[in-house]
């Protein structure tokens, strides 16, 4: 019996093991290419279920995981990506829609204006050959160009509300119970986010049905005038190239409601000292979430959704833990509540 992995034109002897590194118990299936450690395919039986792991170097990960376990939830916070990193990737067979995607405007004009601008810069985004300085002033154009069509053709906030309901948007499982057990723990949660904060709180509502005091989302947020109706965008423009933890000195606080500004100062300082970090993305630039923060320990998680042959080299070097073709965060929720446990427990 053997995995074949087209990749890179081995096939892999298989061998049933204990994924050790992880302590969690579980039944896996361990891969290695030629004997050589060149990392390791993992699939993990998960609440019934397989999921494909790819850890590059257990023995590191395994270090960094007693660092963590040996700081405690005091010292850890969760960084992550909203779209296809905490949302599933495929729904029913079809591409999920992301959280800028979600929103139609009333008048279908104004959609198609957004949807020309996202192919003319949506291939700059990813062009090797621009320099990040040049490519950062192109996400900022585009940004910018994309809200001034939001203002100008309207968004009301019950035109939010409609959006999110028709929605092709869906949570990956496991995402509600990893959210409560960091909440239990007192782990703070930020998700960052190139799109709109309000799309992203509203999904939130709508598909868990419930809040997170521990959750923070750092994104575009929108001011709505006494109607509902969208005037402007609150703070500097957060893009794919800037969601990083410099981006909280841009953003709102999830609660500006309650203008607590000592509160949201006292907040970021907390945040500081919170120097172990389990990162959660879907792309290898999602490493660069945790700028801005002078960690001690960081345990990145990626999600390899589509065209895995194509890019699973790069990823399992970028990633501590990768998981393949759009899995759930069951194994993430097992791994964060292995962190935030004692070595009694």
């Amino acid at each position: 019996m053997g995995y074949r992995l087209h990749h890179y034109n081995h096939i892999f002897p298989i061998c049933r093991t204990s994924f050790s590194s992880f302590r969690f118990n579980l039944r896996v299936w361990c891969c290695s290419q030629s004997g050589k450690n060149q990392g390791q395919m993992k699939q993990i039986v998960v609440n019934g279920s397989e999921t494909q792991v790819v850890v590059d170097d257990s023995n590191l990960l395994q270090k960094k995981i007693s660092a963590i376990r040996l700081g405690g939830p005091a010292k850890l916070q969760v960084i992550a990506d909203f779209d296809a990193t905490l949302t599933k990737y495929r729904i029913d067979g079809c591409r999920g829609q992301s959280s800028h995607n979600v929103l139609q405007q009333e008048d279908p004009e104004f959609n198609d204006k957004r949807q020309k601008l996202y192919e003319y810069y949506h291939p700059l985004e990813f062009d090797p050959t621009i320099p990040l300085d040049e490519k950062t002033k192109l996400m900022e154009e585009w940004w910018g160009k994309t809200h001034a069509l939001l203002i100008e053709g309207g968004v009301t906030y019950n035109g939010i509300q409609n959006s999110v309901a028709k929605a092709t948007i869906a949570f990956r499982d496991g995402v509600t119970e990893l959210l409560e057990l960091l909440e239990e723990k007192g782990v703070p949660v930020l998700i960052f986010s190139a799109g709109l904060a309000d799309i992203i709180e509203e999904v939130l509502k709508q598909k868990v049905h419930r809040s997170f005091k521990n959750v923070r989302v750092v994104s575009n947020r929108m001011v709505f005038d006494e109607n509902g109706h969208l005037r402007s965008f609150k703070g500097k423009t957060i893009h794919v190239l800037n969601k990083n933890e410099h981006a909280l000195d841009m953003a709102a606080p999830l609660h500006d409601h309650f203008d607590d500004v000592n509160g949201l100062s006292e907040e970021k300082s907390a945040l500081k000292k919170r120097t172990n970090v389990l990162l959660l993305g879907d792309h290898i630039g999602d490493l660069g979430m945790s700028d801005g923060l002078d960690y001690e320990t960081r345990i990145s998680v990626g999600f390899l959704n589509d065209r895995v042959e194509d890019s699973l080299e790069s990823y399992r070097k970028a990633f501590d833990i990768l998981y393949l073709n759009d899995s759930s965060v069951h194994g993430v929720l097992k791994l964060a509540t292995h962190l935030c446990s004692t070595e009694s427990d």
